[in-house]
């Protein structure tokens, strides 16, 4: 069964009609989401004091984990576009 939306006229729309289907979206929100994730792990380490050098801006964490993670977000990207699903039977 097709799922029927409003559009903005007021009239029905299949959700056949769009371009990327809603499921599709909702794995690219989550996908954003972890990329935001990496770019947290990657934020602070700085030090308050500019003559003072703080070795916690080398962390594993924000030198390995944080973009393996961001990397990992913009893959789930690409894959949440390119995801077809399976064809209903007619």
């Amino acid at each position: 069964m097709k799922k029927k939306n409003l559009s903005a006229s007021g009239g029905q729309v299949d959700e056949k009609d769009f371009a990327i289907p809603y499921k599709n979206i909702m794995y690219i929100a989550v996908a954003f989401g972890v990329m935001v994730l990496g770019y947290v792990l990657m934020a602070g380490g700085g030090s308050d004091d500019p003559n003072q050098f703080n070795e916690a801006m080398f962390s594993f964490r924000r030198i390995v984990v944080a973009p393996v993670v961001i990397l990992a977000g913009m893959i789930m990207v690409i894959a949440a576009i390119m995801y077809r699903g399976k064809k209903e039977k007619k």
